[in-house]
């Protein structure tokens, strides 16, 4: 059956929403696809399902493709299996948690590891009935602090999750080439860009992972690539570790008198007046920069750390949080408190210094802070700093890594520059931005020892199954769609994914007119044609033309004066023209054009038959 304007629940709106950010949620709200019911969260109108279907339809036939067999599982599920795999606390108040009348722990689950594995635990024991691969495509909910930007960021939201399992490592690695594979199938035949980037794990836990980004300046990802082929989300670059240098003939430090110097800057302009170099003049990347952070462990236990990091550079704390060093599971970094410093008088505010593990504790500089103390990779043995002395009004040059003062460790923690080297030696870094649109992890066995999955091999022995697991957020994805197929009138959707696949337009006031557009209509749908028809009698050409651009087929058919010349228009949204072509040929021409449409996208209109 055709969808009809004049019945369709459906209601264009010339302004868009006061909170709209972005031109998806601008476009799909005011073509009627979407409304807000809250902050995050959003109803699905006729026209959003449709679309919203095709995309799942991609989705599954490229899983069954790859092997994966479809189940469904409940958004509400028990506490239990999370506070096993930990979780539970890690997520901290990133869930929303809820009891039931006998004040049992529930969660609306932000994604479903736990319950997948349990699944396999109750019907799998041996290892003849793996590999495994199962996915659903199901609501998942997360308490977003700032819900934003429409579908790419919100509270409430579908995603399709996989998950594969294997006996052996070998067996994982398969199992993520298959499902990295049908991402890029995915992808491509929903006509959306991607860059495939390194990613690190986070909260996840496991080994290998990359991440499927959109580029755009909407996302909230930073990443990097390179000329050579590098690629990697900001949090997994791994910085180019200089090499040790020989600092035998650096003098001993000393500590120096360097007043109203709380910035790298004043430092700077206060060393090179005070105490010049008799070689150059200073500059931000001689000194070390000593910034403290608070980090929120997922127990709710509040850390103080110190980081070092050469002068010219800036924390980024997305970056620190990403690393694992700081915590495992869901942690939160900012910056120290007044009120954290307050309880820390060691720390000297605009002089902090390294003040750990000094060889030979100096005038004014105390042997320890008692705090973690992390430093920058780029900070290797022998190299000489300037920095705090922990003491308003003096820091410490010459101190020497390794000589001086030791770390606890290295943190990658740094801001990643434009022109930084690239890990692999492909060349400089350049910084875009991205969405997320799916996610691909090589989980291993974290939650299946959590949950004690295991089958028996070839010897009757119990082993731990391996685990990888595999996301699209199919409805930041449709977003995503949108914001690349649109201009400054309205959405264009690619072909296969259009609501349907020609828009009549049947303008003016004679009968003869209309008429004509039914029985287009029904040819076309009898051809095997999803047809919107706009049949509103009383709604002037303009706005029906303004709906058709703000609504996005890409095909449209137009039915109007030429009529009585025999002839119609068929108007490509896409490329933005339009051909008069007789009227006994309107058939056969939209549908050529329709499946060019589906075939240019890698699919056939057979591939959305049961829709």
């Amino acid at each position: 059956m055709p969808l009809r304007m004049s019945t369709l629940f459906v209601r264009t709106l010339k302004e868009d929403p006061v909170d709209a950010e972005v031109a998806s949620h601008r476009l799909l709200h005011r073509a009627g696809y979407i409304r807000r019911s809250a902050p995050g969260i959003f109803t699905w109108l006729p026209l959003g399902l449709k679309v919203l279907g095709r995309i799942e339809t991609v989705v599954r036939q490229e899983m069954e493709r790859a092997g994966s067999q479809e189940v469904h599982f409940p958004s509400l599920l028990p506490a239990e299996p999370y506070q096993k795999s930990g979780r539970w606390e890690a997520y901290g108040e990133g869930i929303f948690r809820l009891q039931d009348r006998k004040d049992a722990d529930y969660l609306l689950a932000p994604t479903h590891e736990e319950v997948f594995t349990l699944l396999v635990k109750d019907l799998y024991s041996s290892y003849k009935e793996l590999p495994l691969s199962i996915y659903q495509i199901q609501t998942k909910y997360r308490d977003e602090a700032r819900p934003r930007a429409g579908l790419l960021r919100g509270r409430e939201f579908i995603m399709k999750d996989a998950y594969s399992f294997d006996l052996t490592d070998e067996g994982l690695d398969e199992s993520y080439r298959k499902m990295r594979d049908a991402y890029v199938r995915i992808y491509d035949r929903l006509r959306l860009p991607y860059v495939i980037v390194e990613a690190t794990p986070g909260a996840m836990g496991g080994s290998g992972t990359e991440e499927f980004l959109y580029p755009s300046e909407v996302g909230e990802d930073t990443y990097v690539r390179t000329a050579g082929g590098y690629a990697a989300n900001v949090e997994a670059v791994t910085t180019v570790v200089p090499d040790p240098v020989d600092a035998s003939d650096v003098p001993a430090a000393h500590v120096e008198d360097t007043p109203d110097t709380p910035t790298i800057e004043t430092l700077v302009a206060a060393s090179n007046a005070l105490h010049p170099r008799a070689d150059r003049e200073w500059t931000a990347a001689d000194t070390l920069k000593n910034v403290v952070v608070a980090v929120t462990h997922a127990t709710g236990e509040r850390e103080i750390v110190v980081i070092g990091l050469p002068g010219d550079r800036e924390v980024d704390l997305g970056r620190a949080e990403g690393t694992g060093v700081l915590g495992e599971g869901e942690i939160e970094v900012e910056p120290a408190t007044e009120a954290d410093l307050a309880g820390l008088p060691q720390l000297v505010k605009g002089y902090i210094g390294p003040g750990l593990s000094l060889s030979e504790p100096l005038l004014g500089l105390e042997s320890s802070t008692g705090l973690r103390y992390l430093v920058d990779p780029r900070v290797v043995e022998g190299t000489r700093w300037v920095t705090g002395a922990n003491e308003h009004g003096r820091h410490v040059y010459d101190l020497v890594y390794g000589r001086d003062f030791t770390a606890d460790g290295t943190i990658e923690a740094a801001e990643v520059r434009p022109g930084d080297p690239a890990p692999d030696g492909s060349g400089e870094l350049e910084l875009a931005r991205g969405v997320e649109i799916g996610q691909v992890f090589k989980l291993g066995t974290r939650y299946a020892e959590a949950l004690g999955l295991t089958v028996l091999d070839e010897n009757g022995k119990a082993r731990t199954v391996t685990m990888g697991s595999y996301g699209v957020g199919v409805t930041r994805v449709m977003a995503c769609i949108a914001e690349e197929h649109h201009d400054d009138r309205g959405l264009i959707w690619p072909q296969p994914l259009a609501p349907a696949d020609v828009h009549i337009v049947a303008t003016g006031k004679d009968a003869t007119v209309f008429e004509k557009a039914e029985t287009l209509t029904a040819e076309l749908e009898a051809a095997g044609i999803r047809v919107l028809v706009d049949d509103r009698r009383k709604t002037s050409p303009g706005v029906k033309f303004g709906d058709a651009e703000l609504l996005g087929i890409p095909t449209v058919l137009v039915v109007g004066r030429g009529l009585a010349d025999g002839t119609v228009e068929l108007r490509d949204r896409r490329a933005g023209t339009s051909t008069d072509l007789p009227v006994d040929d309107a058939v056969a021409a939209v549908i050529e054009r329709v499946d060019a449409g589906y075939a240019a996208a890698g699919s056939t209109r057979a591939d959305f038959r049961s829709l």
